[in-house]
C-alpha cells in the first residue's frame, strides 16, 4: 500500500518504521523540524506539507495531539469544509478526540469525497515499537476497514471493529479511563509504600507477583524505582484524554468521581510544567503534598 503518516512523535515514529518494515511505501510529514531525520535512512519519504502526503498516498494516518491539529492538517474550516486533497483517499484518524468531533469530521470527509476510518489505538511507545498496538476501528462501511487492514496488521496485534463512528472513539475513552486510573493507582501506591517506610523495590516485586500484575505495572516498575520520568505515555496526552472522558460523561449524565479526581491531578501536573513527563510523573505532585 501507499501509506501516508502525518504526525511523527512518540507514537508516529515507531508506527512509520513498522509500516515500512511490512513492505509498504511510506510518506511522512511532521510539524517539528528534524523529527523525521531517523526515518530517512530507512527509505521512508519525508515531505514538507500535509498536502504532499495526501497526494503521494492512498491511505493517510493522522496521529497528532488533538482536534486542533487535525483541522490544521486537513485545512478544515469552522464550517467543516476541507481544503486538503482528500478525494478518493482513506483518512484514518488515530488521534484521540471527542466523539462528537469525530462524528462531525466523518461528515466533512464524506462531503469532500474521502473515506473515513476512525481508529484510535490502545498502547503507548513500547507497544508501538513492537507492533503490538490494539486498534479500535469504526467506519460508515466495513469495507473501508477491510481496505486498510494490512496497515493495521503492520502496527497492531488486534483490530477491534466497533461499528459506526464514533463508537471506536467512545471505546477508546472507556479504555483510557481504566488505563489512567491504573497509572495513578500505581504511582499513588508506590508513594504510599515509600511514605510508610517500605522498601519500594520489594513492594513492586510483590505487586508483580500478585493478582494485579499486568503489562502497565511491569512497564513502570523500573521507572518508579529510579525516578525515570522519560515519556512513554506523556502527561500532556493523559491530561487531554481524561478531560475528554469527563466531558463525555458529563454530557451523558454519568458520574465518574475518580476520573474527576484524576483530571484535577493531571491538570495540576500540567500547571507544574510536567507536560513532557511520563504519566507516573504525577508522583511528584503527590510528594509535594498538601
Amino acid at each position: 500500500m501507499n501509506i501516508g503518516l502525518i504526525g511523527v512523535g512518540v507514537m508516529g515514529e515507531p508506527m512509520a518504521k513498522n509500516l515500512k518494515k511490512a513492505g509498504h511505501k511510506v510518506t511522512v510529514h511532521s510539524r517539528t523540524v528534524g523529527r523525521c531525520d531517523a526515518l530517512l535512512p530507512l527509505g521512508i519519504e519525508v515531505v514538507e506539507t500535509p498536502g504532499q502526503v495526501f497526494e503521494a498516498s492512498d491511505a493517510v494516518v493522522i496521529m497528532v495531539p488533538s482536534h486542533l491539529e487535525v483541522d490544521q492538517v486537513l485545512g478544515r474550516s469552522s464550517e467543516g469544509a476541507i481544503a486538503a486533497p482528500v478525494r478518493d483517499k482513506t483518512v484514518i484518524l488515530m488521534a484521540t478526540v471527542a466523539p462528537a468531533y469525530s462524528q462531525g469530521l466523518a461528515a466533512s470527509l464524506a462531503a469532500a469525497g474521502a473515506r473515513y476510518v476512525e481508529a484510535p489505538v490502545s498502547g503507548s511507545r513500547q507497544p508501538a515499537e513492537l507492533g503490538q498496538l490494539v486498534i479500535l476501528a469504526s467506519a460508515a462501511e466495513q469495507e473501508y476497514i477491510d481496505d486498510v487492514q494490512p496497515l493495521f496488521d503492520a502496527i497492531g496485534k488486534k483490530t477491534v471493529r466497533c461499528g459506526a463512528v464514533p463508537t471506536a472513539m467512545r471505546m477508546k475513552l472507556a479504555n483510557q479511563l481504566l488505563l489512567i486510573a491504573c497509572f495513578e493507582a500505581i504511582s499513588e501506591a508506590t508513594h504510599f509504600a515509600a511514605g510508610i517506610g517500605l522498601d519500594v523495590q520489594q513492594f513492586l516485586d510483590m505487586a508483580q507477583a500478585g493478582p494485579l500484575a499486568n503489562d502497565v505495572l511491569r512497564s513502570k516498575v523500573a521507572k518508579l524505582v529510579t525516578d525515570d520520568f522519560a515519556q512513554q505515555a506523556p502527561i500532556r496526552h493523559v491530561a487531554k484524554d481524561i478531560g475528554l472522558v469527563c466531558d463525555e460523561a458529563a454530557q451523558r449524565g454519568v458520574w465518574l468521581p475518580i476520573a474527576l479526581a484524576n483530571r484535577s491531578l493531571f491538570s495540576e501536573a500540567m500547571l507544574a510544567g510536567q507536560s513532557q513527563d511520563d504519566a507516573i510523573g504525577i508522583i511528584k505532585i503527590l510528594r509535594r503534598g498538601r
